[in-house]
């Protein structure tokens, strides 16, 4: 887990907010102080370890999943995560 994962999962998570987000990369890296690229990488990645799914695969839109939200909350340990098979 990297800086950059966690401010990925903290943005979408939108604590403090009535609802969580459900953005796409771009808008994430406008978000945040990472590049598009950088953002996009590490997507895919939370993506392979669960922690965010497709909101809607079409159009590139991400979401937190429930393991996103455990991992948040401190109940899952970074040391735990492995990447899902699909």
């Amino acid at each position: 887990m990297t800086p950059v994962d966690r401010d990925i999962l903290e943005l979408l998570h939108n604590d403090g907010g009535v609802h969580e987000l459900v953005l796409s990369p771009r808008i994430i890296a406008e978000n945040i102080d990472w590049s598009r690229q950088t953002v996009r990488e590490h997507v895919m990645t939370l993506r392979d370890h669960g922690l965010v799914e497709y909101y809607d695969e079409t159009g590139g839109i991400y979401q937190l999943t429930d393991r996103g939200r455990s991992y948040l909350e401190g109940q899952l340990d970074a040391d735990d995560l492995e990447a899902i098979d699909e």
